[in-house]
């Protein structure tokens, strides 16, 4: 199952009339990402500055329209994370690295949103993954 959009998810989440439909949609689109390979949790994978577990495995990939694109194995022990990982990878996923850097993140994060309703430390954690899947990128460039 491929994940949908980041216009489909904020379309989707409207719909939800409270958080916690919302959190649900969320950890179903955790549910949704293909499974991690044990052999990738290593320290080196681990995204520092995140209250739960998150490791990121980057890799890329050739699409017939866009020529390479980066892609990423996402996992973490935390269900709602994982989630969120859903949402990041929704927006950064099979992208250029011109692509991810382009994207508006914080705008699509403003229309979902999600920052006022994640605790400070899920935030800071939602910070950190954006920024190491951005500096994957930068360093694609």
């Amino acid at each position: 199952m491929s994940l949908p959009t980041p216009e489909e998810i904020i379309d989707d989440i409207s719909f939800f009339d409270d958080w916690e439909e919302k959190y649900k949609y969320i950890i179903d689109l955790g549910k949704s990402l293909p499974e991690f390979d044990d052999a990738w949790r290593t320290p080196e994978r681990l995204v520092k500055g995140c209250q739960s577990n998150v490791w990121i495995q980057p890799g890329s990939a050739q699409d017939a329209t866009k020529g390479e694109v980066l892609t990423f194995s996402v996992d973490s022990d935390a269900v709602i994370v994982r989630g969120l990982l859903g949402l990041v990878m929704a927006a950064y996923n099979e992208r250029t690295p011109a692509d991810i850097l382009a994207f508006d993140i914080d705008g699509y994060f403003s229309e979902l949103d999600l920052e006022s309703h994640l605790s400070p430390t899920r935030g800071n954690g939602l910070r950190s993954i954006v920024g190491r899947v951005q500096a994957i990128a930068q360093a694609s460039v």
